[in-house]
């Protein structure tokens, strides 16, 4: 038994070293070396060439080195019927929390207006916002999500939540189902999408649900790309009915120079780093679930292939 580990970044060296050092009784190999694939059955993976899993025919489990999971299921070509894991760690809830509430309150004080009157020579004062102003939604509610609200609220953010199904925070207000769905968007004034990405969430942020915020509503994306309609986003900030979004997440990575979101002035971007999963602290996840592999034992953090996450 060994493990391979598949991405398409410069860490794959990282990756597998930390492997190696965590129990260096463990075979570890990068894809791109040669290696013995029949005795590959761990596949540690990140956003891996689609087709490149089907290479290993005695593999028994594919360990997502994140916590998102939406591209391997985008991967037809993948192994089926063998089990899947993600990471659960505690630095990328916290790590996204803090992020987002460092994009909300730049939003609140129009550091970010700021910042393009600085490039453009203007100085012109902006009445702005204070916490009080702004009631902030969630939209889903899993662990980052309900870490993120819970940290609000900490901060005496007026708080709401939505999700599949009933979810219960302290301090939270939430809402669950479609037939909730509507109630939830008409009181938000700052939504922050931390949906999976599963057939039935692709595409939501569009002009249908959007239309549902405020006018001057402001949107948050760090969840994954597909969630967004990017025309339908441009056309409702260009219609004056969203004040502006905060995207970390896009369709296509790097996003193309081409693409309007480069030059549009209400529309902020950060590269897809808003919470990253801390290799130390993940690692030892993923050997744990090595050694049950290798007993038979129950796997920790397996996702759900009906659901998609």
């Amino acid at each position: 038994m060994a493990i391979v580990v598949i991405r398409q970044d410069d860490r794959i060296d990282l990756w597998k070293n930390a492997l190696q050092n965590a129990d260096t009784s463990v075979k570890v190999y990068s894809y791109l070396e040669e290696h013995p694939k029949e005795e590959i059955s761990m596949a540690v993976i990140w956003k891996h060439p689609k087709g490149s899993l089907a290479d290993y025919p005695n593999l028994k489990c594919i360990a997502s080195a994140g916590a998102g999971v939406d591209y391997i299921f985008e991967d037809d070509t993948r192994p089926k019927n063998i089990p899947i894991t993600r990471i659960v760690d505690p630095y990328l809830a916290s790590d996204m929390s803090e992020h987002v509430l460092a994009v909300i309150l730049a939003h609140l004080k129009n550091l970010n207006i700021y910042k393009l009157d600085q490039v453009s020579h203007v100085w012109e004062p902006k009445q702005y916002m204070r916490i009080k102003d702004v009631t902030i939604g969630i939209l889903g509610l899993g662990e980052l999500g309900a870490l993120t609200a819970s940290d609000l609220s900490s901060f005496n953010f007026n708080v709401q939540g939505w999700s599949r199904s009933k979810k219960d925070i302290e301090g939270v207000q939430t809402f669950a189902g479609a037939e909730e769905q509507k109630e939830f968007l008409n009181a938000t004034n700052i939504l922050v999408c931390l949906l999976p990405l599963t057939p039935a969430t692709e595409g939501i942020l569009n002009k249908e649900l959007l239309s549902q915020l405020p006018k001057n509503a402001f949107v948050i994306n760090v969840a994954r790309g597909g969630h967004m309609v990017d025309d339908d986003l441009i056309a409702l900030l260009d219609s004056g009915h969203l004040s502006g979004a905060c995207l970390d997440v896009y369709h296509t990575e790097p996003l193309p120079k081409s693409h309007p979101f480069w030059n549009h002035k209400k529309v902020h971007m950060t590269p897809h780093y808003a919470s990253v999963s801390d290799t130390n602290s993940v690692i030892p996840q993923i050997i744990e679930n090595y050694k049950r592999l290798s007993s038979g034992e129950k796997l920790q953090n397996l996702v759900d292939s009906d659901k998609g996450y």
